[in-house]
């Protein structure tokens, strides 16, 4: 698991670098195209995680203690706020689409139009990391039903409970990540109008 998670920081370090150089040679476009994210849908969406991360803790702790109920319980209520951020994605998208946000898929900025690559650059990052971090939420709930399988026929003890130890890990590294890229993504521009306001 360390060299997974060891693997998963890499791919993502390499993306945030890639963020970083894109954001200093683009600063203005990727402001403004940051404008146009809802930060209150990410924002809604960083709680949730911030709440499963906390339930996951629980989670473990009672599978520590032989507690069964309450490591049912505080998986259930881990996955139910995962499904609920994996939602609010979904309609996050679904706006961005009827936007024309989507680089290469009928990509309309009505910013000026000297940011329009740069602000392209910004959504295909945009669309490259949240997806690829939607991805390891769907992995990531895949793996928490097969915990919720096994914990609910009694397979873990306070002497046996690895497994959910070790999802916890991977849990808590993939709301980790997002809380990197809340800031980046949504907060840089949302000081400014959406859309940029005098880019229009």
């Amino acid at each position: 698991m360390w060299l997974f998670l060891a693997t998963e920081i890499l791919l993502f370090g390499a993306l945030f670098t890639a963020y970083a150089v894109y954001r200093y040679k683009f600063s203005e476009a990727f402001m403004v195209a940051s404008s146009r994210m809802d930060w209150k849908m990410g924002g809604l969406n960083t709680l949730f995680l911030i709440v499963s991360s906390v339930t996951m803790v629980f989670a473990v702790s009672s599978a520590e203690k032989g507690r069964r109920g309450g490591l049912l319980g505080f998986l259930a209520a881990t996955g139910f706020f995962g499904t609920l951020f994996l939602v609010v994605k979904y309609f996050e998208y679904k706006h961005h689409y009827l936007d024309h946000d989507i680089p290469g898929l009928n990509f309309q900025w009505t910013g000026a139009p000297e940011l329009a690559n740069g602000a392209q650059i910004f959504f295909f990052l945009y669309f490259f990391m949240t997806g690829l971090h939607a991805l390891h939420m769907v992995v990531g709930l895949g793996l928490l039903i097969w915990i919720f399988i096994t914990a609910y026929q009694g397979k873990y003890s306070p002497e046996y409970y690895n497994p959910v130890e070790m999802f916890g890990l991977y849990w808590h590294f993939v709301d980790l990540v997002w809380i990197f890229l809340f800031p980046l993504l949504y907060l840089l521009g949302a000081h400014l109008p959406p859309g940029g306001g005098g880019h229009h």
